[in-house]
This record gives C-alpha cells, sequence and structure tokens, in this order.
C-alpha cells in the first residue's frame, strides 16, 4: 500500500458520510485496508453467540472502521487540516498545512 498519514492517538473529524462532524481518538489504523478505528464514531451493534469465554451472549456495541478518506486531522486550534512532512533539523516532522505548525 503507501504511507497514512493519519496515526495511532491522533485527533480526527470525520469529513464525509453518515458521520459527519464527529470528532474523536484514532484506536488504531488497519493500514492494509485504509481504514481507521475512531472513538465514538461508526458505532455498530454485533451480536455475539453464547460461548465459554462470554457465557451471556447478547448484543454488543463496537466501532467498526471508517475510510481514511473521510477524516482529517485536528490540530491544536481545533481546525481540520491536510498533513505535510519536513524537515526540522534532521528529524522529519508532521505539520498542519493550516497553521504551519508542528503535529
Amino acid at each position: 500500500m503507501g504511507k497514512l498519514k493519519i496515526k495511532t492517538g491522533d485527533t480526527v473529524r470525520v469529513t464525509a458520510g453518515e458521520h459527519k462532524g464527529r470528532e474523536g481518538k484514532v484506536q488504531k489504523v488497519l493500514i492494509d485496508k485504509n481504514k481507521a478505528i475512531v472513538e465514538g464514531v461508526n458505532i455498530v451493534k454485533k451480536h455475539t453467540k453464547p460461548s465459554a469465554s462470554n457465557p451471556q451472549g447478547g448484543i454488543n456495541e463496537m466501532e467498526a472502521p471508517i475510510h481514511i478518506s473521510n477524516l482529517a486531522i485536528v490540530d491544536s486550534k481545533g481546525n481540520a487540516t491536510r498533513v505535510g512532512y519536513r524537515m526540522e533539523g534532521d528529524k522529519k516532522v508532521r505539520y498542519s498545512k493550516k497553521s504551519n505548525e508542528v503535529l
């Protein structure tokens, strides 16, 4: 695939789809599928059969992955922004293209 500009722990805003406008922290990035799991966004109900580890079974709510193209990183000022890379000294850093500050 390629390199993704969103990392685990980033605060992101959903820019398109059913959950547009919601914000949350990235819990996990699925690089091979170009998707991310965002806290509190795209919640689905999963029906589980009773098993040894879960004798009760029932309906669990969990976050489903959302495509990276529908997410934008939120900078410290609270603006959704695109991400760029630049060298500062001998370190490569991510920066906000809107405010030009290091993320």
